[in-house]
């Protein structure tokens, strides 16, 4: 590569860069038009998340989406020291955390870079963040299967905010579809239930929550999908 080439590639990767932290601090440092309050003060907001869902072309990629959330993570906190900050995660375990691979819901869900342990660990990241989707990630499977497979990825995750992180874990997203099955039972009921029990106990100990995705009033249709609850 030439001098001029290496020139023009730093210069193009300084405003991407830039780029970036210009539209981090717009939207943090933004004040509301209606109360006019900025939103790096605003007690209505929980947490900031980095990203949803961050997923790479392949697992070569994992340390540049780690020195990546490290970089966001960090200017976030430079301009907001009021709110926490989260990553988007799935909850997917790469190929460097060791015995873990068995919780993922399949061989591909290491291959996409995220890695669960490290990404969270990193120091500006205040909560773990987690997504289940047992119809999306395994389709094929039976409604025991999938209760089985849910059972174990929250159990993990858990014990690794607990243990390894030393953090709360937040379940973002929890999504099934709703259908019945051949005993007339609601497997979406089955998979939440599956879902809310455990971390209901974990709760107690103020380690781990959850969410749902999503729930629609009437009206909102346009944004459904097979996992929404109207």
């Amino acid at each position: 590569m030439s001098l001029h080439q290496m020139t023009h590639s730093f210069r193009t990767q300084l405003l991407k860069i830039t780029s970036r932290l210009i539209y981090i601090k717009a939207v943090v440092k933004r004040k509301n038009s209606l109360s006019g309050v900025r939103y790096s003060e605003e007690p209505a907001i929980f947490a900031w998340e980095l990203m949803n869902e961050p997923r790479c072309s392949s697992s070569s990629s994992a340390p540049a989406l780690q020195a990546w959330i490290a970089e966001m993570a960090a200017y976030i906190k430079s301009l907001d020291k009021r709110h926490l900050v989260t990553v988007g995660l799935e909850g997917f375990y790469g190929l460097n955390t060791t015995n873990k691979s068995e919780v993922n819901p399949g061989i591909w869900a290491a291959s996409l870079g995220s890695d669960f342990i490290p990404n969270s660990a990193i120091s500006n990241i205040d909560f773990a963040s987690v997504h289940a989707y047992p119809d999306s990630w395994i389709p094929h499977a039976g409604l025991e299967e999938k209760t089985s497979y849910l059972s174990h990825w929250v159990d993990s995750h858990i014990s690794d905010g607990d243990i390894a992180l030393r953090k709360p874990v937040l379940f973002k997203e929890v999504g099934s579809s709703r259908h019945v099955d051949e005993k007339g039972v609601f497997d979406r009921d089955v998979l939440l239930k599956t879902v809310y029990d455990k971390i209901y106990e974990s709760a107690k100990k103020r380690r781990a929550g959850a969410f749902i995705w999503q729930l629609l009033v009437e009206g909102v249709d346009g944004y459904t999908d097979k996992t929404t609850i109207m």
